[in-house]
């Protein structure tokens, strides 16, 4: 591929996770939805803060965790974002740059406070977020440098940016920059909620990306089918190609004219899940812009993923370049 200053740009919420380990018992006792992402206020997010055990601050979003990833594979990345002039937006701007992520975008000055991801994990390895949105809600063509989009092989855009009418006028943006520039354009719909809320234009993302990254249950709601064979047929040809992951069961690359299927990488222990699908996209694309066959993309995906769900939280305890050695 032509040689590019960044391997990957990320447009994302910039989130800081506060994860704590949680019981059903607490799940229920506070009406949460077990295993998904729901979008809450902030007097309910200190409601939860103030209930849940002992934490572990760090900065995350789907976007920042995946280039995080990448630079973890020493890969070179950047990430758009926005947080505030507060204490947890300092904390995510210290994480994203001591991973080695490039993040440059001016905090906020006035509105709301920085976004925070309440993450419980359950001892099934569940985890059960509750996001309150906050600065990040809101980016605009402004934050967007369209020589950084160009500079960068490819464009990464997550579905949970997708709630404000000036972030997907600055996402559609960089998206036309990226293209007028023949780079590569990855899109993950990020979440079930995401489609349901915005389905017409996730089809329309799907069809305006060259990967799409989702997992089997994104992929079925994508097409409003039960059956994950049909959701695969139906997906194929709508993008050069998605990639969709099945948990223990693996990943399906799906392209117009083809099917590779690649087992999961063994775990010795499930202990959070949060950060997987972010973690197998960092590997896959590491790959891709090498020129990797879609078998070895998946299968340093699958392992990206495998190493982060044996510990709590989405960054790395070691850097992931070992696993290319692997």
């Amino acid at each position: 591929m032509t040689q590019h200053k960044y391997d990957i740009l990320g447009i994302g919420n910039a989130i800081v996770d506060v994860l704590s380990f949680s019981d059903d018992a607490f799940i229920r006792d506070f009406g949460l939805r077990k295993g998904t992402m729901i979008l809450i206020d902030e007097d309910r997010a200190e409601e939860l803060y103030t209930h849940m055990g002992p934490a572990k601050e760090v900065s995350g979003g789907a976007a920042a965790n995946t280039l995080a990833g990448m630079a973890s594979l020493g890969g070179r990345a950047s990430v758009v974002g926005i947080v505030r002039d507060d204490q947890l937006g300092n904390i995510f701007t210290h994480d994203m740059r001591s991973t080695g992520v490039q993040f440059d975008t001016t905090p906020a000055t006035n509105g709301p406070t920085t976004a925070r991801c309440l993450i419980f994990v359950t001892p099934d390895a569940q985890r059960t977020m509750n996001t309150f949105i906050g600065a990040c809600a809101r980016i605009d063509n402004s934050d967007i440098d369209p020589q950084m989009v160009r500079d960068s092989a490819v464009l990464f855009v997550e579905g949970y940016m997708w709630n404000d009418p000036s972030s997907k006028k600055a996402i559609r943006y960089a998206m036309e920059i990226a293209k007028e520039a023949g780079n590569k354009i990855a899109f993950s719909p990020s979440d079930v909620f995401c489609i349901e809320n915005h389905h017409p234009e996730m089809l329309e993302l799907v069809e305006n990306s060259d990967i799409v990254f989702c997992n089997e249950e994104e992929a079925k709601s994508l097409y409003g089918v039960d059956n994950f064979d049909e959701a695969q047929e139906k997906i194929r040809g709508k993008c050069h190609m998605a990639v969709i992951t099945r948990g223990a069961d693996g990943c399906v690359v799906v392209t117009p004219d083809n099917t590779v299927v690649v087992a999961a990488a063994p775990v010795h222990e499930v202990v959070d899940t949060t950060g997987a699908g972010d973690l197998f996209a960092a590997g896959f694309l590491h790959g891709f812009l090498r020129d990797w066959s879609h078998e070895s993309c998946a299968a340093l995906g699958s392992k990206c993923a495998a190493e982060i769900i044996q510990h709590i939280g989405a960054r790395t305890m070691k850097p992931l370049t070992g696993l290319l050695a692997a």
